[in-house]
């Protein structure tokens, strides 16, 4: 592919995010600087800027563009935010993150895509991550409390250990669903009266599985 093939491949991307939905100018423009391609290799690197979901290792996907900008929207995080991302996967939703908050701490429960992940970050100088191999449904308690949490693997509800760890005016995005056709984006917010819930979208994600991957 040219430069300008490149180029052009780029602006459709972007191009193709904010007819999407995607219109908060600080995620747009962290999309613009965090590349896909970096996390999208192999056979599957020739469709790194199209708007779908591509298999990574360990059975897993690298999300939706889309999904990843409208999840990440919905977020409102802000630049003194400390946020945890359950299911790092190929690393790319965190980098997104990475150009928006202080701090981004990432789990997830394959070894593998951890230590991928780590390495791009490394290429991509991305100092503000990071990223451990755990069971994601449990959280982190010793970095807790979070101002955000973004999950990228579908609940049957908001685990119990994550909204424990959400302080008081923070916000939890998260796939919820018991199955895998069926599933809802909530946003999550957690207020002094309690907690509060809304409902985005119809998507489509990878379960959340308690325990550690086999690698």
């Amino acid at each position: 592919m040219t430069e300008d093939e490149l180029s052009e491949r780029k602006m459709r991307f972007l191009f193709t995010l904010r007819s999407r939905g995607v219109t908060d100018t600080r995620v747009l423009a962290a999309m613009e600087r965090i590349d896909r391609g970096s996390f999208v290799t192999g056979v599957f690197a020739e469709r790194a800027y199209d708007d779908t979901p591509l298999p990574i290792a360990c059975g897993q996907t690298i999300s939706q563009p889309s999904i990843v900008g409208l999840m990440t929207q919905a977020l409102e995080a802000g630049p003194r935010d400390k946020v945890l991302e359950v299911g790092t996967g190929s690393g790319y939703q965190a980098a997104i993150l990475s150009q928006l908050v202080r701090r981004v701490y990432t789990i997830d429960r394959h070894r593998r895509l951890v230590r991928q992940a780590e390495a791009t970050f490394q290429q991509l100088g991305l100092h503000n991550i990071t990223a451990f191999t755990a069971d994601g449904s449990h959280g982190l308690p010793e970095q807790a409390p979070f101002d955000r949490i973004l999950v990228t693997a579908a609940a049957e509800d908001p685990p119990g250990p994550l909204l424990a760890q959400l302080r008081e005016g923070g916000i939890m995005v998260l796939p919820v669903g018991q199955s895998d056709a069926v599933q809802s984006l909530i946003k999550v917010t957690r207020t002094a009266e309690g907690v509060h819930y809304e409902e985005l979208r119809s998507v489509r994600f990878v379960p959340l599985v308690e325990g550690l991957g086999q690698e």
